[in-house]
Order: structure tokens, then C-alpha cells, then sequence
């Protein structure tokens, strides 16, 4: 086998590779043979049929197989002796395929792109401190209340966080329009579910009043027909309610699950998942600024073919969640267009981190996985259930020891980078996340 390589252009390179005749021939023959000894042909007796019009019959088809499986094992040969790592499958021409004359034929393909992690200790990284205080479990009780809470009609004027129900009839231009109208409409105060100013004039008015609502369209409304639009709507205010909360007792605990130890037992679980949460938040703010400054400090180039890859990755991605909100199969083909900018994004940084693994000899760590898993299944009602099963499963047990390399890299990243503490509310952080 004769191999000559030829840089195209940027990461494209161009094999041809030209493989000796008689080795092309002899499998020919060989295979022909074999087809001689199955095949049945009038005339002749089964497995008795002479190669000569096996060949004349078959040959035209078996060299072509042949010649495609000579491409495939010559080429892999060829960029292990060149010392080259394609990245995507490579593009077959076939140059030369005549009986008794060496068969030639040219590879055209990508290779990955050479990667060098630089900049990584003049990376500043903000990493947040976050306590946990007695105010921030007092409004996650509150909103445990508000979860359960029951609506009891009251005849007072209208308030934040009260719920209403209305008439209204939209116009523009003194003109209704489709969708502007609505009887005994449930709307809850202060949740920003209307269009912007919507709500405004609602709060304070009583039940049995008329209030006029003015609100102009955003530009990016569904509706093309309204976008921009300025609109008035005639709003009948039929009923107000007020939230009832429920008591924070014993009883009250045990719709989350909790039999025994009451309110404080509950108090303390959900500190725990309050905590579980902050940690799993903290830890993916800080990978992101990592992960963001590295790509930023480190351009490389990045070969079509991955690119590729990754948009139809992201794309059966969207299909599946649409599918599994109700769209079945009425899904259109989205366009690559669409993908190609956060795929060209975690192709680099899945070659940044790789690299980073690559030259530090990063191993999966077995008490890192563990703990990854076990922190998964706190979250369940029965937690050893959940580690059993992953234990259990090759398939997740591998994707969470590709999760705890990618941390160590991350890990590795903080270690030269430059980490500064800020302290934080829970509040803040949390609200930045949702």
C-alpha cells in the first residue's frame, strides 16, 4: 500500500492510496469462489457452477464490493501508519478499479484540530458564599403554604397576590378582535400571565366594578396581527378571593411526607433540599463562568464534521421534547441554523476538557461517582433503590464517570485559575438560576 497525504485547506486533509493488484485480485477471485459454491444456476449442479460465469455473471458487482471493503481497511491503515485521527467519516473517490491494475483511490476527511489550553491561570472566576438563614427557610415555608393554599371570596378591593374573576372585551381601533374576549376568566394577581399593564388597573377595584384596561402589544407577540398593536379592554370585575394559607402544624407536615417529628422534622428536611439545591446551583453557576472563560481564552478550530454531529444531536434532542409535549411526529425539520452556534460551543468545549483530561491523566475518581450518585438518590424516597440501580446499569454508571472527568477538569481549571469569593443571598442566587 502507497500512501500520499495533502493538506487541502485548514483541518481537511486528501489521501490516495493506491493498494496493489493482485492483492485486489485474489480477493476478487477468492470471493468469487465462495459465490460459485451457493449459487444456483440452470444447467449446472448445485455448488458445480464453473467461476467463469460466476465471473461473468458477478463480476462486475463483486468487484465493486470488493473494491469498497478495500477502501475501508486500507484507509484505517493509512491514518494509523500517517499518525492522523479523523474526525467524521471520510468521502471515497475512486480513481482506478481495472482487473489486473492496482486499485487506486482518494479519502478526503477532516482531523481533529491540535489543542493547547492556554490562559487558564489568568482566569478570574467569581465562586459565591451562600448561607442558608432563617429567613430564606421562613419564605420557603411560605411558599410550601401558598402550594396548598385555598381561595375564599372577600369583598374588599383588589390586591397583589389575590385572585379575580372577570369579563373583558378587547378592541382596536373601536374594533373587537379574535381572541380579545372572555367570560368568569380566572386571573391570578401579581403572577404577570396578561400582557404588560394589564393587570394594573385591576388591583383595587371591587367585585361588581368596571375598570378600563389601556395596554399596547409587544412587538414579538404571537399574534402577528396584534404585534405592537395598541389595544383597550373593558374589564367586569365578577368575584374577588382572597388566599387562604394553610396552618403550619403537624398536619400540614404530613403532606410532604413526613409522619413523625412534625413541623420541625419537616423544617429540617426542607433545609436539607433547600441546601442540596444551593450546592447543585452553585456548583453549575461556577462550572458555567469556568467553562465560558476557557472557551473565551482558548479559539480553536473546529472541524465541520463535528459540527455536524453535534446540530443533528441537538436537534433529535428538540424533536424528542416536543414529542414529549404533545407534538408527535407533526414536528417540523428544523433548520441547522438554528443548532449551529451552541453546537460549534460544546464541540470546543468538549475538546477543551478533553485535552485537559488528555494531559493530566485525569481517571475517573470512584468516591467522586459515588458521591455524584448518592446525592442523585437523596432526592428519592428510597435512595439506596437509586444507587442499586445505577450500579447496576453500565450505560449510566459510564455517563456519570464522563460527568465526574468533566468536573475534575473543572476542578483542575480552579485550581490555577484566579477564584474570587463573593458573598451572596440565597435569594439572589437561586432567582438567577430560575
Amino acid at each position: 500500500m502507497q500512501v500520499s497525504v495533502e493538506t487541502t485547506q485548514g483541518l481537511e486533509r486528501r489521501l490516495t492510496i493506491t493498494v496493489p493488484a493482485d492483492s485486489v485480485d485474489s480477493a476478487v477471485k477468492s470471493r468469487l469462489q465462495q459465490l460459485a459454491k451457493t449459487q444456483r444456476i440452470n444447467g449446472f449442479r448445485p455448488g458445480k457452477v464453473p467461476v467463469s460465469v460466476i465471473k461473468k455473471r458477478y463480476g462486475q458487482a463483486v468487484r465493486q464490493e470488493v473494491a469498497g471493503d478495500v477502501m475501508q481497511q486500507n484507509f484505517y491503515q493509512a491514518v494509523m501508519q500517517e499518525k492522523l485521527q479523523p474526525a467524521g467519516m471520510p468521502k471515497f473517490e475512486l480513481t482506478n478499479d481495472k482487473d489486473g491494475q492496482d486499485l487506486e483511490f482518494v479519502a478526503s476527511f477532516e482531523i481533529y484540530p491540535e489543542v493547547e489550553v492556554k490562559g487558564v491561570s489568568d482566569i478570574e472566576v467569581e465562586k459565591p458564599v451562600v448561607e442558608i438563614k432563617d429567613e430564606d427557610l421562613d419564605n420557603m415555608m411560605e411558599t410550601l403554604q401558598k402550594q396548598h393554599a385555598t381561595w375564599k371570596e372577600v369583598k374588599r378591593k383588589a390586591k397583589k397576590d389575590d385572585r379575580v374573576v372577570i369579563d373583558f372585551v378587547g378592541t382596536i381601533d373601536g374594533e373587537e378582535f379574535e381572541g380579545g374576549k372572555a367570560e368568569d376568566f380566572t386571573l391570578e394577581l401579581g403572577k404577570g400571565r396578561m400582557i404588560e399593564g394589564f393587570e394594573k388597573p385591576i388591583v383595587g377595584a371591587k367585585a361588581g366594578e368596571e375598570v378600563t384596561v389601556e395596554v399596547t402589544f409587544p412587538e414579538d407577540y404571537h399574534a402577528e396581527a396584534l404585534k405592537g398593536k395598541d389595544a383597550v379592554f373593558q374589564v367586569t370585575v365578577k368575584k374577588v378571593e382572597g388566599q387562604q394559607l394553610p396552618k403550619v402544624d403537624d398536619e400540614f407536615a404530613t403532606l410532604f411526607g413526613v409522619e413523625e417529628g412534625g413541623v420541625e422534622a419537616l423544617k429540617a428536611e426542607v433545609r436539607k433540599n433547600m441546601q442540596r439545591e444551593l450546592d447543585q446551583t452553585l456548583k453549575t453557576q461556577v462550572k458555567e463562568d469556568v467553562i465560558a472563560k476557557l472557551v473565551e481564552a482558548n479559539e480553536i478550530d473546529i472541524p465541520e464534521a463535528l459540527i455536524e454531529q453535534e446540530v443533528n444531536a441537538l436537534r433529535e434532542q428538540a424533536k424528542q421534547r416536543f414529542s414529549q409535549q404533545g407534538g408527535g411526529q407533526n414536528m417540523p425539520e428544523l433548520p441547522a441554523e438554528l443548532f449551529t452556534d451552541n453546537a460549534k460551543r460544546r464541540v470546543s468545549i468538549g475538546l477543551l476538557l478533553g485535552e485537559i483530561i488528555k494531559q493530566n491523566e485525569l481517571k475517573a475518581d470512584e468516591a467522586k461517582v459515588n458521591e455524584m450518585i448518592e446525592t442523585q438518590a437523596s432526592a428519592y424516597e428510597d435512595p439506596q433503590e437509586v444507587i442499586d440501580y445505577y450500579k447496576n446499569n453500565q450505560e449510566l454508571m459510564q455517563q456519570m464517570q464522563n460527568v465526574a472527568l468533566e468536573e475534575q477538569a473543572i476542578e483542575w481549571v480552579l485550581d490555577q485559575a484566579k477564584v474570587n469569593e463573593v458573598t451572596k443571598e440565597f435569594d439572589e442566587v437561586m432567582n438567577k438560576q430560575a
